[in-house]
């Protein structure tokens, strides 16, 4: 499966896609009301194919008939995420009653704001395309094609951001052409936070920080925001403001995690990555952690190795990699988190982040089944 993602041409047609996506969050609402409901009376879930003649018999009415300007896939759609929601919501009670609760806590689905919902889907029908001209319904909408799509079209989302703007996210099922990396190596990555990323070549990644970079204006944006009287006009437009910096940021962090991962995808035949502790990570350094998107980059990196054949290999997050001489073994117990260099028993300088990497690197390559590697020339360093 692939999927497109294209920019609608700014029109005021756009409104009425605007008006179906507050639709959907209004059937969002009417199900989750009804679920409580449910609950209440019965003590028990209510079934999702129930829900869904109920909510095509609401339809009917004088006041639910708006609804019909959705189209009926869309509406059940809807009802689907409901109930995915519930079912991830269940999924986490039972696995917390067994006592082997892992990650986040997932909450019910709750409700939300039109403004907070963002998006409809439609599945086999209701929608056509020709060159760069949309159909949805009877109305037709241009986006900006900026490539070919490839395969047979399997589904199509349409999405708003915090700016208004309408994006059309096409789900092909084409597959990914396997382009493998030119060698057969293996490479160790340690995450931090002076260097985002260190590989067990020597190489060291800096990270462009963009929150950091535009820390200023996101704080003349967001008190501008806070002067304006909420619902105004200028409210409105200072809003749009905060959001166009937001949007800015994540986009420069995306595009150097996508470039990265790209290059390291096609570089290394496989990589070995740390499983972090985002959540413990964040308690401790805030902004930083989140600014680096350590998570983001690792999704990215698994979506690009589906495309190169790379495989990527999780350590166990408690294996002391940092601690850990790559030349003896030995283990360096007083090792602190403001430790950059440190030398071992055997009389050996290490950086800390290559000296982990190298770890990972070793550990990973006993994974896959390839026996231990040769550790690589750590550069002088200057202490």
């Amino acid at each position: 499966m692939r999927t497109f993602v294209f920019k609608a041409y700014a029109s005021k047609r756009n409104r009425k896609l605007h008006k179906q996506i507050d639709i959907a969050a209004s059937i969002w609402n009417h199900c989750i009301a009804l679920h409580k409901r449910y609950y209440r009376r019965y003590g028990k879930h209510l079934n999702v194919f129930t829900l869904k003649k109920h909510i095509t018999k609401l339809k009917r009415l004088p006041r639910y008939s708006f609804w019909k300007e959705l189209g009926s896939q869309a509406v059940q759609d809807v009802v689907l995420r409901v109930e995915k929601s519930y079912q991830l919501f269940f999924g986490y009670l039972r696995t917390k009653k067994a006592g082997t609760t892992k990650g986040r806590k997932v909450r019910p689905p709750s409700f939300k704001k039109r403004s907070k919902y963002t998006s409809f889907t439609l599945t086999q029908a209701g929608y056509a395309i020709s060159g760069n001209s949309l159909r949805i319904g009877k109305q037709q909408y241009r986006f900006f094609k900026s490539r070919e799509m490839e395969g047979n079209i399997k589904t199509l989302t349409v999405k708003r951001d915090a700016l208004g703007d309408i994006y059309f996210v096409f789900v092909t099922d084409a597959e990914h052409q396997t382009i493998h990396a030119a060698t057969t190596e293996i490479a160790g990555m340690d995450f931090g936070l002076k260097d985002f990323l260190t590989i067990s070549d020597g190489t060291k990644i800096a990270a462009p920080l963009p929150l950091k970079k535009q820390l200023k204006a996101l704080k003349k944006a967001s008190r501008s925001l806070s002067r304006k009287q909420k619902g105004s006009n200028h409210w409105r437009r200072a809003r749009k403001a905060l959001a166009r910096v937001h949007r800015s940021v994540a986009n420069q962090r995306k595009d150097f995690h996508f470039k990265l991962a790209k290059h390291l995808t096609h570089s290394y035949n496989a990589l070995a990555i740390e499983d972090l502790n985002l959540s413990g990570m964040k308690a401790l350094w805030g902004r930083k952690v989140s600014d680096l998107g350590f998570a983001s980059f690792v999704h990215i990196l698994d979506h690009q190795a589906t495309k190169t054949g790379c495989s990527i290999v999780k350590i166990d997050r408690w294996y002391p990699s940092s601690k850990t001489c790559s030349v003896c073994g030995w283990i360096n117990e007083a090792l602190s988190l403001h430790d950059r260099f440190w030398t071992c028993e055997c009389d050996t300088t290490h950086d800390r982040d290559i000296n982990a990497a190298i770890n990972i690197q070793r550990v990973g390559a006993s994974a896959l089944g390839l026996g231990d590697v040769r550790p690589v020339a750590i550069p002088a360093i200057a202490v």
